[in-house]
């Protein structure tokens, strides 16, 4: 392991897991079900917060046949039921069970493994209390809310030894993978600059609102248990446009904008990279937050990772989430299209790959193969808390709109308590780190 990775140091000083109350661990979990599931039996799978990317996800993994879906919980009525209609649907019988409460689901020992898909405020937490109760997880990004969360995940899967992928599906499409394979194999030579792609500002400012929505009243505890929804994140007045899905750009709900895309793009980044285990050790904001952007980023190899909300010609053929690798001898780019540019040099290297569309099934088919083999999958707690650390600090950078250097084997800002305060937010109780 690399000096600066998130699985090296201080996870038992400052993450000893998330603390989660009422805790309760089955006295089963204690002897570490790892392996439980034999090659040759169902994956008995559960889900958490099915939305409309849930849905997405839930449909790709129902469609294997080694895994048996058994229940959804929810804090809105409406959404339990929407998945037990698919889920009983698929399977011609009435037998999904509903919960409001996850505590109740997660101490079911027939399950193995679950999905979730809530918002960002509760995928750190709600992976965190699975492991506990010893689940495996496939969660949605982004994966944290904070660096403090980031490194509370890895040590978390690390410690009780659960299968976690997170859902940064482009790891597993035909493109990102050939794209990776070029600089790998040395036909870009030596890389110099990886490019990150981080979302529109239009649709994803770098700075969310710290404002509040007006209140309404609140629904009936049975319709949407609002104080669930909020979970760990600052109380706020309920109103429906949140629950409807608009939180997104609420600093109080998002990780913030250049996590949005940043999350994949980044992510792949520093797979291509070799990255995986540390972080970059320099941010360099530039911009607004009502125009384009970047943080400009160097590794401490001197690999400079560019995030950016725009930037180069081939985005408009190529898709969102576009990444591309520079190197001495030539550079490839490629994005949710599926296509990929690449300097003339790198053609003869190009051949036929599996649709961009085709990435989240075999995602989802790494996760069930690594529930089985426990090894670990491509997108790791480990992997996925780094990529997210480079996020968290680049977006700390933009809010103090300041350069930022940052120590990856401390993982802390150098001579910066600023900077150093934000590596956390508050939990409101009974949710903490």
């Amino acid at each position: 392991m690399q000096q600066g990775s998130v699985s090296r140091r201080g996870f038992v000083k400052t993450a000893s897991a998330l603390a989660a109350a009422p805790m309760i661990v089955p006295s089963h979990v204690l002897g570490q079900r790892a392996g439980a599931v034999a090659p040759s039996d169902k994956i008995v799978a559960a889900g958490i917060g099915i939305g409309n990317r849930g849905n997405h996800d839930l449909r790709a993994l129902i469609s294997f046949g080694q895994v048996r879906f058994v229940a959804i919980c929810d804090v809105r009525n409406e959404r339990r039921e929407e998945v037990k209609s698919v889920i009983d649907q698929k399977y011609g019988n009435r037998d999904c069970a509903m919960y409001d409460d996850q505590y109740e689901l997660l101490a079911r020992q027939d399950i193995d493994a679950v999905l979730i898909a809530t918002g960002d405020r509760w995928h750190t937490p709600l992976s965190i209390i699975a492991a506990q109760h010893g689940k495996d997880v496939y969660c949605e990004k982004p994966c944290s809310m904070s660096i403090e969360e980031s490194w509370a995940l890895a040590d978390a899967f690390r410690r009780y030894g659960r299968i976690y992928q997170a859902g940064c599906q482009r790891r597993n499409g035909g493109n990102n993978c050939l794209a990776t394979e070029l600089v790998e194999t040395g036909r870009l030579g030596k890389l110099h600059t990886v490019v990150a792609n981080a979302g529109p500002w239009v649709n994803w400012p770098p700075l969310p609102s710290h404002n509040w929505l007006a209140a309404e009243p609140e629904p009936p505890k049975a319709v949407v248990d609002w104080e669930r929804w909020l979970g760990p994140c600052p109380w706020r007045p309920y109103n429906s446009a949140y629950v409807r899905g608009g939180w997104r750009n609420f600093y109080d709900f998002h990780g913030g904008g250049i996590l949005e895309w940043g999350s994949h793009t980044v992510d792949l980044c520093q797979w291509a990279a070799k990255k995986d285990d540390t972080q970059p050790v320099e941010y360099v904001p530039e911009g607004g937050n009502t125009g384009p952007y970047a943080v400009h980023c160097k590794f401490a190899d001197g690999l400079k990772l560019e995030i950016v909300d725009e930037g180069w010609d081939g985005r408009l053929k190529l898709g969102a989430c576009t990444i591309r690798y520079e190197g001495e001898n030539g550079w490839v780019e490629t994005g949710d299209t599926g296509k990929i540019e690449c300097s003339d040099n790198l053609r003869p290297f190009l051949r036929p790959v599996t649709e961009a569309k085709l990435a989240l099934a075999y995602h989802m088919q790494d996760w069930l193969e690594c529930i089985k083999s426990r090894k670990q999958p491509r997108a790791s707690a480990a992997n996925a808390a780094n990529s997210h650390i480079t996020c968290h600090a680049a977006f700390i950078a933009f809010q103090l709109g300041r350069k930022l250097t940052w120590n990856p084997a401390k993982q802390e800002f150098v001579n910066d308590d600023e900077a150093n305060r934000l590596r956390f937010r508050a939990h409101r109780e009974p949710w903490r780190v």
